[in-house]
This record gives structure tokens, sequence and C-alpha cells, in this order.
């Protein structure tokens, strides 16, 4: 029997399990962008991780959520208000991340939490969905694309040279 995916709000005894589904999907994805793990694992950005998610869950402004197989935490997604004000970002949402457990790609999971964060977008009647990507994370990018996400022609420097690619969803 497979157990559905279900998701449900994230709360302080979950910070550790989101940090680390966080490190794991993050070290899959840039290592298979080219970076060593060398140049990914480091103690201060686990840590930074740990106040961020931290700091997200207490957020009133701010959705973290978590999706549960038989009540094993196998994703998390971050959601909440722009991080960066412009003009035409006042009827959005960002889309701060979403990570799965890296043995669990490719199952339905990410979908699932996407569907949370439309969710968000309705609930809060938000017309425009943000987001950044990692130029070199292409199944992320190959994601995202599928759910009607499109480039913005904006980006960010990323590490190696390489950037980060601001992604809009019109709804």
């Amino acid at each position: 029997m497979n157990d559905p995916v279900v998701t449900r709000y994230a709360t302080l005894a979950d910070v550790e399990h989101a940090v680390d589904i966080h490190t794991r999907a993050r070290l899959a994805y840039y290592q298979a962008g080219g970076l060593t793990a060398d140049a990914v694992q480091d103690p201060a950005v686990r840590e930074a991780q740990r106040d961020g998610w931290t700091e997200a869950i207490e957020s009133p402004d701010k959705r973290v959520l978590c999706a549960t197989i038989s009540d094993d935490i196998v994703g998390v997604a971050a959601m909440g208000p722009p991080l960066a004000a412009t003009p035409d970002t006042s009827r959005a949402g960002q889309l701060y991340q979403i990570h799965v457990v890296p043995g669990r790609w490719g199952n339905g999971i990410g979908s699932v939490l996407h569907a949370a964060f439309l969710d968000y977008l309705t609930e809060a009647d938000l017309s425009l969905g943000l987001i950044e990507v990692w130029e070199r994370n292409t199944r992320a990018l190959a994601f995202y694309t599928r759910h009607g996400w499109q480039p913005d022609g904006g980006s960010r420097p990323g590490p190696d040279g390489s950037r980060y690619l601001f992604l809009r969803l019109a709804r």
C-alpha cells in the first residue's frame, strides 16, 4: 500500500528535520551542478540554515510546511512575502524553497509542496509567485517549468561563477 503525501505546518520540533533535508538536498543538487562536497558543506551554513528555518517557523508572515509519508518527514517548503520589494511585487508571494529527501525525488512530493504554495497564493489573494533557482540545478528548473514558472530575465550571482535565476508564476 502506498501511503499518501500529507502536508502539515512545521513546528519548532521540526527544525532539525528541515535542516537535515535542506542540507542533503542542497548537497545533491550542488554536486550534480559540478561543485565538490567540500565547497558545499560548511558548519556555518548549517547554523545559518537552523536560524533561518527557526525564524521562518516563528514568523507570522511566513508559512513552513512539512511533507510527510506515514509520519516520516520527506520534504519541507517555506514561503511568504517577497524578500526584495519592487513595485511589481505588491501582489506577490515568494516560494523561498522546496527541499525533498534526495532518495525520494521524482515521487510527487515536490508537486504536493508546490500545490501548497499555490494554495498559499490563493488564500493570501496574491496573483504572482516568485522564486530563485540555481542555474545549474537543471532538475529544479525542469520542475518549475513543468509547473508553469517562467524566467523574468533577472538573476543574482551564485557559486563558482554561476547565477541564481529569478522565475515568476502568474496566476
